[in-house]
């Protein structure tokens, strides 16, 4: 669970490409959810685009236009992992400090998540 004074980077943008943020300590909200499915989506869409990515690169008569589509995906489909790894870092990040409130056990350095 999210704590109370943490905001949850959502799986998708806003207007010019913006951040969202959600503010809720209820992780089964319906926006909470929508946003695990989300982020369940693109994670595997970005495993099926990798499985395209080896056919395509194996194929030695490739035709340009399908290289850059490959890469256009691809570039689309990192920023989206990287988007749920940056969220799903913060949120356990806050639960290890929230476990470790007052002891000096290890933490992750919140620098580590952008």
């Amino acid at each position: 669970m999210t704590p109370h004074n943490e905001l949850r980077l959502l799986p998708w943008t806003g207007p010019d490409d913006k951040p969202c943020y959600l503010s809720t300590d209820d992780s089964s909200s319906h926006l909470s959810r929508l946003a695990d499915d989300t982020e369940a989506i693109q994670l595997n869409l970005a495993a099926d685009l990798v499985v395209r990515a080896q056919e395509v690169l194996g194929n030695e008569m490739a035709a340009p236009e399908e290289l850059q589509r490959l890469t256009q995906d691809l570039t689309d489909a990192l920023k989206d992992t990287l988007r749920v790894a940056t969220s799903r870092g913060r949120r356990l990040a806050a639960t290890d400090v929230a476990a470790h409130d007052g002891d000096e056990g290890p933490r992750l350095p919140a620098a580590a998540f952008g």
